[in-house]
């Protein structure tokens, strides 16, 4: 997200599916639908060379789904993004 910009954070716990749900919003660049396809993919960057290595997305995915749970992203070019994160609660 660029300078500026704004990060909103709510978590809740949802009781019909004994879930606790997570959501992380900004008003940032958002992401291009074709890069939208691909933010989970391993070693996906778009950054300059140097700068990262792709593996951040994709070790997110990778630790939420093992705890049984999921991961969707809205976003659109110049719109901002919103993850929604849902973790099954432990028994």
């Amino acid at each position: 997200m660029e300078d500026n910009g704004k990060l909103s954070i709510s978590t809740r716990m949802n009781s019909i599916s004994d879930s606790i749900e997570l959501e992380f919003k900004d008003t940032g660049q958002g992401i291009s639908e074709e890069n939208l396809e691909k933010i989970f993919d391993p070693f996906f960057t778009t950054k300059d060379v140097g700068k990262g290595t792709g593996l951040g997305m994709s070790v997110v995915h990778g630790i939420i789904t093992s705890h049984g749970g999921t991961i969707h992203v809205d976003s659109r070019a110049g719109q901002g993004t919103r993850f929604e994160i849902l973790l099954p609660i432990a028994e």
